[in-house]
């Protein structure tokens, strides 16, 4: 388990991320664009801009390392791979590694002599996907990662996470707006808004019975179509 006793992140004085949480399997962490979410995850990648002040107080069983025992998963797979490079050259494990975890993500093998914009979307996720899981780390955030897929691809990504998390035993935060893809997913859920949690239980259960007229908001906006489910 990671529990993140505190994490605050200022702008200019402007509290704009003020939260505390623990990821115990798999947590999502919910809210519309601007909320705080990106923010929350850039903090734990050491990647906030050099003008944000932060306070980060992390009680873990392991060392928390970007690349190392942190795999992250962008929601642009485009922004973490190289298009003039072959995917095989992109990769930094063995390659009995890669062949194991392209098999577990269900991908042809000959996709490592191709280029990234030769791929399908579907495609390009997976391989990041395969990219965050080299080094077997501890902790893995995703950033919205099925937001640019199409249904039935994204219930495939799903089901292909849960199915590694199992095998390779990480914890995992998945960062989105998709309340459909949080309920697949994850165990736990957390709803932030305006950078401060105001609503955390079991992702069943507070889809079943918000308590947070923001989060019933959410809800209904995502369920108004209710056909991708897994």
């Amino acid at each position: 388990m990671i529990r993140v006793k505190k994490l605050e992140i200022v702008l200019n004085n402007e509290k704009l991320v003020d939260i505390d949480f623990k990821i115990e399997e798999s947590l999502a962490l919910i809210g519309q664009s601007g909320s705080g979410k990106s923010l929350t995850l850039k903090a734990l990648l050491g990647m906030l801009p050099k003008d944000m002040e932060f306070t980060l107080d992390i009680e873990s069983a392991f060392a928390l390392k970007a690349g190392q025992t942190i795999g992250f998963v962008p929601q642009n797979p485009f922004t973490a791979l190289s298009a003039l490079t072959k995917i095989k050259k992109q990769f930094f494990v063995s390659e009995a590694r890669v062949a194991e975890l392209f098999d577990e993500l269900g991908l042809d093998r000959d996709l490592l002599n191709r280029y990234a914009p030769e791929l399908s979307g579907g495609q390009l996720q997976r391989v990041v996907i395969a990219m965050a899981l080299e080094k077997r780390p501890k902790l893995l955030l995703l950033d919205e990662p099925t937001t640019a897929l199409d249904p039935a691809t994204k219930v495939v990504i799903l089901n292909l996470l849960k199915k590694l998390q199992k095998k390779e035993n990480f914890l995992m935060l998945f960062v989105t707006h998709d309340i459909l893809s949080a309920e697949n997913l994850c165990r736990e859920t957390a709803v932030i808004k305006a950078g401060k949690i105001i609503e955390y239980g079991l992702t069943k259960e507070l889809i079943a019975a918000p308590k947070e007229p923001y989060t019933k908001t959410l809800i209904d906006a995502n369920f108004a179509n209710r056909n991708f489910r897994t």
